[in-house]
């Protein structure tokens, strides 16, 4: 049984920071399962949940640092968990870079001037010839 003020306080201390935990664990399982399904308005909110939670788990594991310390388990937790949100991250970004390649396949570039990869006729589009002068 607990019986110092100190042991109690470090107890609920632990508690707390596993909640915290806890919260962006849920928050991060649940953006994965929004990617999957490819729920745009179900990934914002996780996201935004996400980010929540992260900003509250920070400042939450960085008082706990200053004021004794975080438990060993809390902090391989907290470990694994950055891991899985930078893994996350890297695969939200795999996904826009090809996109962002197909977008451009599929869309070529009108804003610059250039004409579509193919004519009216479908054939090739080749730009004017400049009279036979080869320019440098």
């Amino acid at each position: 049984m607990l019986s110092s003020s100190p042991e109690q306080a470090a107890v609920r201390e632990t508690a707390e920071l596993e909640t915290c935990l806890g919260q962006v664990e849920l928050h991060l399982a649940a953006l994965g399962t929004a990617l999957k399904q490819q729920d745009p308005a179900a990934t914002e909110q996780a996201a935004s949940d996400l980010h929540r939670a992260l900003a509250a788990a920070v400042d939450r594991f960085s008082s706990a640092a200053r004021h004794g310390g975080v438990p060993p388990t809390l902090r391989r937790r907290l470990a694994m968990t950055g891991g899985q949100v930078a893994a996350q991250r890297e695969a939200v970004a795999r996904a826009t870079t090809a996109l962002d390649r197909a977008i451009d396949v599929l869309l070529p570039d009108a804003q610059a001037g250039r004409p579509g990869l193919y004519g009216a006729q479908g054939q090739a589009y080749r730009p004017p010839s400049q009279g036979g002068v080869l320019q440098a």
